[in-house]
C-alpha cells in the first residue's frame, strides 16, 4: 500500500510514526512522510524531519520526507490525491470526558476532505 504519514510536530504525530513505521516493516508498506506546519506545536519542521527521518532511519527505511507549506490540511489532502496515495495516516485525537474523540482541526479538516482513505492513530 502506497501510505503517507502526515507530521505535525505533536507527540501523537510521532506515536503514528512508530505504528507507520511497524506496519510498513510487516506488510511492506511503500511510505512517505509529509512534515506539516502546525501552528499548534512548537518544534521548527525541519527539526521535525530531522527527528522522523532518524525514527526511519533506526528502523531501516528510508522514506521520502517532505516539508509541506500552508495550511496543513489542505496541503496533505492536495498532496496525497495529486501523488496518489491510498492512504493518509495522522496522529491526534483525545478522548473527552464525556468519550467523545476531539481532533485537532488538521485531523478533522482531513477527515472530512480526503478523497483516499485516512487512519487516525490515538
Amino acid at each position: 500500500m502506497n501510505v503517507l504519514l502526515g507530521i505535525g510536530g505533536s507527540e501523537d504525530s510521532f506515536r503514528a510514526l512508530d505504528k507507520t513505521i511497524d506496519r510498513a516493516q510487516e506488510a511492506g508498506d511503500s511510505l512517505t512522510v509529509a512534515i506539516l506546519e502546525n501552528p499548534d506545536s512548537d518544534p521548527d519542521p525541519d527539526d521535525l524531519a530531522e527527528r522522523a527521518r532518524a525514527a526511519l532511519d533506526d528502523a531501516g527505511l528510508d522514506p521520502d520526507v517532505h516539508i509541506l507549506e500552508g495550511h496543513a490540511g489542505s496541503q496533505l489532502v492536495e498532496f496525497a490525491e495529486r501523488e496518489g496515495y491510498e492512504l493518509i495516516v495522522l496522529g491526534g485525537g483525545e478522548t473527552s470526558p464525556l468519550g467523545k474523540v476531539q481532533l485537532g482541526s488538521i485531523a478533522e479538516f482531513v477527515l472530512l476532505n480526503a478523497t483516499v482513505s485516512v487512519t487516525l492513530v490515538r
